[in-house]
């Protein structure tokens, strides 16, 4: 659908030369589409925050060649997935956790306030504003690792942003992030951003999504495992028919359910330690990967959790 690039933006009311990242959007119906609606969105997000406050990707400009619909964005690092994939998928530490999780948190909630829903939240479109590091060896673990001389993050993709008063289509989501209210095609909203988020850093705390799965039925099987039993108002809503008497329609002894069982625990089994520190991030991650959207932690609520109380006032703004 698109590629990025680094050329030099000429004689667009810039008193220099600055490299920038072009998304390239095939001449195709969809694409095209999806990309027009992305760029209203980028444009009012601007007009709302021209001093990207809240980190979202700024749009410098955008033209069409020969068909394909082009935008011009500010020029920023690796996304955190691949920071992560050219760091030998070592989970990131705790502390970067944190800065990244108030700060994806912050970002979204000033959609939330705009009626907006992001619906695409993925490591992949968190990006590094630089993703600059230095290697230092880890004694305890005995390797080398990288770490980030810059923490900051933008938020980027705004391709399947959706308004609230806008069509919202069944399916949003990549398979791996998306919520259980649009697995069982319940409808949906801004709640779904916050699943997203709370998949989003329980990657970042193990190096691996826990939801590595391209099934929906295997994919509520998961979430059964690690978070508990799906809510039978729920399951009595959905029309989807992946239940039987009100509980999922699983074989745990199939090589699926071998798949899942092996795969899959309960969330707290998850956690490397149980300080202090650990014990927050995982009660964050659990109230954002509550099943009812209607009980789901806000991100008004979030930002306010006991996991962001160690940062300072200048990584609070």
């Amino acid at each position: 659908m698109c590629e990025f690039t680094q050329v030099h933006l000429k004689n667009h009311g810039y008193r220099r030369d600055i490299h920038v990242a072009i998304k390239i959007v095939k001449s195709v119906g969809r694409y095209r589409e999806a990309a027009r609606s992305e760029i209203q969105v980028l444009e009012h997000l601007n007009t709302l925050d021209p001093g990207s406050t809240f980190r979202c990707v700024q749009m410098l400009e955008w033209f069409e060649h020969h068909g394909h619909v082009c935008i011009v964005f500010e020029l920023l690092g690796l996304s955190t997935y691949d920071f992560i994939k050219e760091n030998s998928f070592l989970p990131f530490p705790i502390e970067l956790i944190r800065k990244m999780a108030y700060q994806i948190s912050q970002s979204i909630n000033f959609l939330h306030h705009n009626k907006l829903t992001h619906t695409d939240l993925k490591p992949e479109n968190i990006l590094f504003v630089e993703s600059d590091y230095v290697v230092k060896y880890n004694s305890k673990m005995r390797r080398d690792e990288r770490t980030l001389k810059n923490t900051d993050i933008k938020v980027v993709d705004f391709g399947s942003a959706t308004y609230d008063n806008e069509h919202h289509s069944t399916l949003v989501s990549t398979r791996h992030y998306r919520a259980p209210e649009v697995i069982l095609a319940l409808g949906w909203s801004q709640p779904c951003d916050v699943w997203s988020i709370g998949c989003i850093l329980i990657e970042y705390y193990l190096g691996f999504t826990v939801f590595q799965t391209h099934d929906s039925k295997e994919h509520l099987a998961m979430m059964e495992r690690i978070l508990g039993p799906l809510p039978v108002h729920m399951i009595k809503k959905s029309r989807k028919r992946y239940f039987h008497k009100n509980q999922l329609d699983w074989d745990e002894h199939s090589s699926a359910g071998r798949y899942v069982r092996r795969r899959c625990k309960p969330l707290k089994e998850f956690m490397h330690c149980h300080d202090k520190d650990h014990e927050n991030l995982f009660d964050l991650i659990r109230r954002m990967l509550e099943y009812d959207p209607a009980k789901r932690i806000t991100l008004d609520e979030a930002l306010k959790h006991p996991f962001f109380d160690p940062l300072t006032e200048k990584e609070l703004s």
